[in-house]
C-alpha cells in the first residue's frame, strides 16, 4: 500500500491523511519546523508587502500630483479665458472709439494737407518776395 502512494505521488499525512506534494518537504502548522526558515520567509514576505506599499504609495502620490497639476492647469486656463475675453471687450470699445474718431481724423488729414499747400505757397512767396527785393536793391543801387 505505501508503494501505490509513492507511485501515485500522494503520502499520507500522519494528522490529516493523503496529500498531494510538489517538493520532497512537506509542511505542516502545528509540526515543528526550522525557526530560521520561518524568521527568512516573515522577513520575506514583510519587506515584499513594504515593496509593494512603496509601489502603490508611489503610483497614487502620482495620480495626487497629476490632479493637482490637472486643477493648476484648468485655473491657469480659465484665468486666460477671462483676459482673453477682457482684451476681446477693451478691443471691441477702442475700435468705436477709433470709429467714432475717423470724421475728426480724416479732417485733421485734409487739414494737413491744407497746411503743406499753404507752406508751399509760403516758400514761393518768400522765395518771389526775395527776388523781388533784390531786384528793387538793384534798382536803387541804379
Amino acid at each position: 500500500m505505501a508503494e501505490e502512494n509513492i507511485d501515485s505521488g500522494v503520502t499520507d499525512s500522519p494528522k490529516k491523511g493523503p496529500t498531494l506534494s510538489t517538493s520532497t518537504s512537506s509542511f505542516e502548522a502545528l509540526d515543528p519546523h526550522d525557526p530560521n526558515l520561518s524568521r527568512l520567509a516573515t522577513t520575506m514576505f514583510t519587506k515584499t508587502a513594504d515593496y509593494l506599499f512603496g509601489e502603490l504609495t508611489a503610483t497614487q502620490e502620482e495620480y495626487k500630483l497629476l490632479e493637482n497639476m490637472n486643477r493648476a492647469t484648468i485655473t491657469k486656463y480659465s484665468d486666460m479665458k477671462h483676459i482673453a475675453a477682457n482684451i476681446s471687450k477693451s478691443m471691441n470699445e477702442l475700435n468705436e472709439k477709433y470709429n467714432s474718431l475717423q470724421p475728426y481724423l480724416d479732417q485733421i488729414d485734409q487739414i494737413e494737407d491744407s497746411i503743406a499747400k499753404l507752406e508751399q505757397a509760403a516758400y514761393k512767396l518768400d522765395a518771389y518776395s526775395k527776388r523781388l527785393e533784390a531786384k528793387f536793391k538793384n534798382l536803387e543801387k541804379r
